[in-house]
């Protein structure tokens, strides 16, 4: 049973767009408002209580994730920070390559892209290929200290099969992270089944939460891997005796939070996840397969080119088309001109819906396409 769709959208806009920026639900806008509304008034006088918020977002995550322990969350201001956390603390050696696919969104990039000059090389397999993780693997090799992939890819939308890789990599050695901010929120997760070692997601998309917090999983094991690169009086094991003078790093993912926490984003947050976490995660992957589906008939029908997978196995809540004989840049612009908020990534135009988008409004935002598309 869903609950009454907990969004307050503008009803002249048709949001398919949580790929990329989603909306609040209702009642994180009131949990921000009452947040600033008590720090207008009394300041931080009830510090304590917005303690407690912080420790339950962290078991939200937790629970997302399928993560044996809140303690192995850290939050951190957002995806790119903890993939630098995670490169910049392991050492590297001349010869040492990470894998990964073809595509990924920058930040999954770059950031290993940053050590070539140190000999690191960054090896790329074509997630369109037949076989995507076949062909990721095939690039493993001795030297391969880390394979880092999105859980789904950003512009396509393909779903990996995380397990096929994660315990490829637990047979040899390797470490293996995983970019899910394009599942978390949308499909159920689970740290131990896809073998990771790492996970980092934010929460400003399908978790429909603030930009600027974001999670940082480690297996205890591999963040022992990491050199720290922040210090401050948070990461400390005891934190908050401002005067002990011996101190020594968190032993929890703390150690990866260096400084005061980000408390509106955390109140955020924890109302964002208490939404979803009440419809339930399946419930959510269920809607929204159902709008995907939906989405590809409409392609279908209006003979369209799909650029997302069809297999209901490979598909998340992205469906990415382009029309035949017209530029998905102008056909995009159109469509926000419109009203119809979505997003231009790979070629393409990419709907994102979410569980709660009313089915007629696919439809409408198809019709849409098709009368800029085919005017008469």
């Amino acid at each position: 049973m869903i609950m009454d769709n907990p969004f307050d959208l503008d009803p002249g806009i048709i949001y398919l767009n949580h790929a990329a920026v989603a909306p609040w639900p209702r009642r994180t806008a009131e949990a921000v408002a009452a947040f600033a509304g008590e720090n207008r008034r009394f300041g931080a006088a009830d510090y304590p209580r917005w303690l407690e918020v912080e420790t339950r977002l962290c078991r939200r995550l937790a629970r997302l994730v399928g993560a044996a322990s809140p303690d192995d969350i850290a939050l951190v201001k957002n995806t790119s920070e903890a993939l630098s956390l995670i490169a910049f603390g392991l050492e590297w050696r001349p010869g040492d390559n990470v894998v990964s696919f073809a595509g990924e969104f920058p930040s999954n990039r770059l950031v290993w892209q940053a050590f070539g000059e140190q000999g690191v090389e960054l090896r790329l397999a074509d997630p369109a290929s037949a076989d995507p993780e076949a062909a990721l693997l095939a690039l493993c090799d001795e030297r391969t200290r880390l394979v880092s992939i999105s859980s789904v890819q950003y512009a396509s939308g393909l779903r990996a099969r995380l397990e096929t890789v994660g315990s490829f990599c637990r047979e040899r050695g390797i470490l293996f992270c995983v970019d899910a901010i394009q599942s978390l929120g949308a499909l159920p997760f689970d740290v131990e089944t896809a073998g990771a070692d790492f996970v980092v997601a934010d929460g400003h998309k399908w978790m429909c939460g603030p930009e600027g917090l974001a999670l940082f999983w480690s297996r205890p094991q591999a963040r022992e891997q990491l050199r720290l690169l922040q210090y401050g009086w948070h990461m400390v094991e005891h934190a908050g005796d401002f005067d002990r003078s011996d101190w020594r790093p968190a032993a929890s993912a703390r150690r990866f939070e260096c400084g005061s926490p980000n408390m509106l984003g955390i109140h955020a947050l924890e109302a964002s996840l208490s939404v979803l976490q009440e419809v339930g995660v399946e419930q959510i992957a269920s809607q929204l397969q159902l709008r995907i589906e939906l989405a590809i008939q409409e392609v279908d029908q209006r003979g369209f080119e799909l650029l997302s997978p069809r297999l209901p196995e490979r598909r998340a809540g992205i469906l990415a088309f382009r029309v035949p004989g017209h530029d998905s840049g102008e056909l995009h612009r159109a469509l926000m001109q419109q009203n119809v908020i979505c997003a231009l990534r790979g070629g393409g135009v990419r709907f994102s819906p979410h569980w709660y988008t009313p089915l007629a409004q696919i439809h409408h935002a198809f019709e849409a396409v098709e009368a800029i598309c085919n005017p008469s």
